[in-house]
């Protein structure tokens, strides 16, 4: 396999083929969240066969309050749907692609296509993050030929929700309500496994609300069209009317 000053180049527009952004968790298959049965089949959740070792994420008891609460409340609570940054790393198991961008001894871009978010992989020793922020800060260092990133400092702090309600946000891990705070430290692990896979492991470690670190894993594929790019999914303007239509209607 080709490499960039002996590691694994990862470059190239990469997509997941799972039901992650579901739920992490395993699940059976069930209706659109949202619109009636005039709908039919269209926007129904897929099945999943999970992708938690061990098969469910270990909240502590107060933190699965709030996670009830997020799934009484799915779509009006959803940071995607007011298409808020996606954090990570869910940012990775998105249903849309995403690009990785490598050179020479720098810094790794990863660019998403979902609402253009991007990332920096900090090339150097774990830091202290000078602000929380939607996608984190990012470092990476090289374990062999497993490109190993921590980041730390998720947490968009005060968010308005599509509900309305000013809240203190947190980072949805999928459409299950599934979540982590800014007290979370995530290390992803990126492995070539061949030109055209990556083997990609993901440990949640965030003691004010599980009762130890957790871990997911899934392949990630290489998108082999001969024009694979990124396109554009601004969903802003799809939003709008799910954060502003109360005052929209008022006027």
């Amino acid at each position: 396999m080709e490499r960039i000053d002996g590691k694994p180049n990862l470059n190239g527009v990469w997509q997941v083929m799972n039901t992650a952004n579901w739920n992490l968790e395993p699940h059976s298959a069930g209706p659109n969240p949202v619109a009636d049965r005039l709908v039919g089949a269209i926007g129904a959740i897929p099945a999943g066969l999970g992708v938690v070792d061990g098969g469910e994420i270990p909240y502590l008891p107060e933190a699965r309050e709030r996670l009830e609460r997020h799934r009484a409340n799915l779509i009006r609570h959803d940071p995607e749907a007011a298409c808020y940054l996606p954090g990570i790393p869910r940012a990775t198991y998105m249903p849309y692609p995403f690009q990785i961008i490598q050179g020479n001894n720098d810094d790794i871009l990863m660019a998403y296509e979902y609402a253009s978010a991007n990332r920096v992989i900090h090339m150097q020793e774990v830091g202290i993050p000078p602000i929380d922020t939607w996608m984190g800060t990012s470092y990476g260092q090289w374990e062999g030929d497993t490109l190993v990133v921590t980041t730390l400092a998720l947490g968009p702090g005060l968010v308005k929700l599509p509900a309305g309600e000013m809240v203190e946000g947190v980072t949805w891990l999928d459409r299950a309500g599934n979540y982590l705070t800014n007290h979370a430290t995530v290390v992803e692990r990126f492995t070539l496994m061949g030109p055209n896979h990556i083997d990609y492991v993901a440990t949640v470690d965030d003691p004010t609300i599980y009762s130890r670190p957790w871990t997911i894993r899934m392949p990630i594929y290489r998108r082999m069209e001969p024009n694979a790019q990124l396109l554009e999914f601004k969903c802003v303007p799809f939003s709008e009317h799910l954060l502003y239509g109360d005052l929209i209607e008022g006027q």
